[in-house]
This record gives C-alpha cells, sequence and structure tokens, in this order.
C-alpha cells in the first residue's frame, strides 16, 4: 500500500517539478491542458529509453481484412500493437464520413479512444483538398481533381491556394469553415471522464517537397509560416489545448531548406521529417538529415520524430539510436509491397519487423505501457 501511495504521490509531483517555471521541455502552448503537459513529458522521457514504432492505419484495416474491432497486422506478427497509432483526416473537411482513404471518421474516433485507453500515442495527419479547384468541381480522386496533389498553375508562378485561404484571401471564409468542421472533430475525441485526448497533429506536411498545393514551390516561406500559425491559432481558440503541434518536411538536406517556413517556436512542439526510400543511400541520407533536426530539436526543447518512412532495417535502427528520436511510422500496409517487385506479400520485409520488434531499443505498445 506505501509502494502504491508513493507512485501516486510521484506521479502527481514528478510532471509538475518538470513543469516548473524555467523549465525548458515543455509544449509550445502556454495553456496546454494538463493531459497535453503530461504527453510531451512523457514523449521525452521515453526519447531517453529508445525509439517507438508507429504504423499508419494499424487499426482501422490490412492486409486481408478491413474494420475489425482489435485487430492489427503488426500484432498478428509480432505479438504486440505499435506504440504509436497513426490517423488520416484528409477530406473530412468536404463534408464526407468518410476519409480520401475510406475509412470511417466515426471508427477513427472510435480506435482513438480504444487507442488512449490503452496508454498509445496518437498521431494525426490531413490531407486537405486543393481550396481553390475542390470547391467548384468537387473531389473526384485523392491524386485527382481537387485534391491535396492538385498543384496546377491557376495563374503566373501558381501560388494561389495556400495565399488564398489566409486572411484576405478570397477564401478565407471557407478556410475557417475547415477548420470548425476539424475542430468540432476533434471535440468530439474524450476519454471515459469527458477530457480532451491529447494527440500529435501534423499539418501542412512535406513542405520542402512540391507535391502537395502547400509545398515550398506553391506558396512563398513566409505564406506557409503564416498558413502554420494562422491553423494553429485558430484551433486553440476553439479551445483544443489538447494538441500537440509537429512541424514536417519531406527530404532536406541542411538545416537552413529544412527551417524554410519554420512558423516559430511558439506553435510548434515537434520537429519531425518525412523520408521513403531504401538501401544505402537510403540510410546516408537519413542519418544526415537527422544529424541536424535531432540536435536542433534538443536545443529548442522541442521533440524529434521520424514521422514517415518505407524501410525497416537494422541500419535504420542503429542510425536512430544514435540520437534521441521520440517514434518512427511506416505508412499503411508497407510491409506487404515491395515497391520494386511489386510482391502481394514482401517476406523479408516481415522478416525484418520481427527482428526489429525483438531489438530492445525499438518501442512497441507494452515497451511504454
Amino acid at each position: 500500500m506505501k509502494t502504491i501511495s508513493l507512485f501516486l504521490l510521484l506521479s502527481v509531483m514528478l510532471p509538475a517539478a518538470l513543469y516548473g517555471a524555467g523549465q525548458k521541455h515543455r509544449p509550445a502552448n502556454p495553456q496546454a491542458t494538463p493531459e497535453a503537459r503530461q504527453l510531451f513529458l512523457r514523449l521525452m522521457e521515453l526519447q531517453k529509453k529508445g525509439v517507438m514504432y508507429g504504423h499508419q492505419d494499424d487499426l482501422m484495416y490490412g492486409h486481408t481484412w478491413w474494420y475489425e474491432q482489435d485487430r492489427s497486422d503488426i500484432k498478428e506478427l509480432t505479438g504486440d500493437y505499435p506504440a504509436v497509432a497513426g490517423f488520416e483526416l484528409g477530406e473530412i473537411e468536404t463534408g464526407r464520413d468518410r476519409s480520401l482513404d475510406s475509412v470511417s471518421f466515426a471508427q477513427i474516433t472510435q480506435q482513438v479512444k480504444i487507442f488512449h485507453k490503452r496508454h498509445g500515442i496518437i498521431t494525426v495527419s490531413w490531407h486537405a483538398v486543393n481550396p481553390i479547384t475542390s470547391q467548384y468541381e468537387g473531389v473526384k480522386t485523392a491524386n485527382g481533381q481537387g485534391s491535396s496533389w492538385d498543384v496546377k498553375e491557376l495563374s503566373a508562378g501558381g501560388l494561389d491556394a495556400v495565399k488564398s485561404i489566409l486572411p484576405k484571401g478570397e477564401n478565407n471564409t471557407l478556410f475557417n469553415h475547415w477548420l470548425d468542421i476539424l475542430s468540432d472533430y476533434f471535440h468530439s475525441w474524450k476519454d471515459d471522464t469527458g477530457k480532451l485526448i491529447p494527440f500529435i497533429f501534423r499539418p501542412w506536411h512535406e513542405h520542402s517537397g512540391n507535391f502537395f498545393w502547400w509545398g515550398t514551390t506553391r506558396c512563398t516561406d513566409e505564406e506557409y509560416a503564416e498558413l502554420w500559425r494562422y491553423t494553429v491559432t485558430y484551433l486553440r481558440n476553439k479551445g483544443l489545448h489538447n494538441i500537440l503541434f509537429a512541424y514536417n518536411t519531406d527530404k532536406v538536406f541542411s538545416q537552413e531548406q529544412y527551417m524554410q517556413g519554420y512558423p516559430g517556436d511558439e506553435y510548434v512542439d515537434m520537429l519531425s521529417l518525412d523520408w521513403y526510400g531504401y538501401g544505402s543511400e537510403f540510410n546516408t541520407a537519413v542519418d544526415n538529415a537527422l544529424g541536424f533536426i535531432s540536435p536542433l530539436a534538443l536545443e529548442k526543447g522541442k521533440l524529434c520524430a521520424l514521422s514517415e518512412c518505407g524501410n525497416i532495417s537494422e541500419d535504420l535502427i542503429h542510425i536512430m539510436k544514435k540520437r534521441p528520436l521520440s517514434y518512427f511510422l511506416t505508412w499503411r500496409n508497407t510491409y506487404y509491397e515491395d515497391p520494386a517487385k511489386r510482391k502481394p506479400v514482401d517476406e523479408n520485409y516481415i522478416r525484418d519487423l520481427k527482428t526489429m520488434y525483438a531489438n530492445p531499443h525499438t518501442l512497441f505498445l507494452k515497451d511504454i505501457q
């Protein structure tokens, strides 16, 4: 009984002490909920233990099934859930009941609540539709008219979409409506006590690429930074102080390139990177990028993550062991498809996954409970 009492006392005092005056490691939002602060500090501590493994849509569908309660391909291969579950909200802004990946938003909410109850970490991405083309012709396909990937030049320079949703832009009212929809949805993510569930939100991701309408050649750096600040401020003003925000780029080769469009420390809780690839070239590039992003995160008191990747290997684990890293996340069903050979099942990848699971530096759900 004394042990239990001491544990409860420390569980209250430690976060309070770490979040005391002058403490560098805390959420960017001064009004962050106790749950968001606790999540932030928990992630900081877990970075010292190892790197968490995450999988996109792991709880929503698998290689041979679609939304079956408690199923997970990762769990069936390793005996454990990933520590981080990724969810995608693309096209929620259109009023649809399913995402661009045909996943029910209602079912996402259900799984978010279940996974949070299991003490798992939740991360969210948002492939928003193009605010110019989508409002006229609607969204047809994930890579077609009106989607995030619709980057056709509508005027000289093709810099219209982001500028159009900022204040004074012709689509600012439309964008506010999108954020209202997003806000209402996030407000439905509550635990059994009615408190808002804390999670990591990674909006306007992979900015250094040019394949999304908010990409580096589709808007100016300042417009991108303003979009980020506007989004964070709007959601905070809606009472969503439970969110940790992750700044994100695609492939970058210098700190200067990484920071182009950075909105400011007061809007960011995590510095993250997406990078897909295989082999020695991939390993060298990721090692180089994490070599300047991770120290920068430490300097700023931010978390750090390899928020999307396709490759898992002992080499990648070795690279991530060299520096504090919160998690790395493979995209949906990555291990079932070899991009080079288009095999239905990549046995080598499954073997590597099991090897990775046995590595004490990679953390799955049981490791963080």
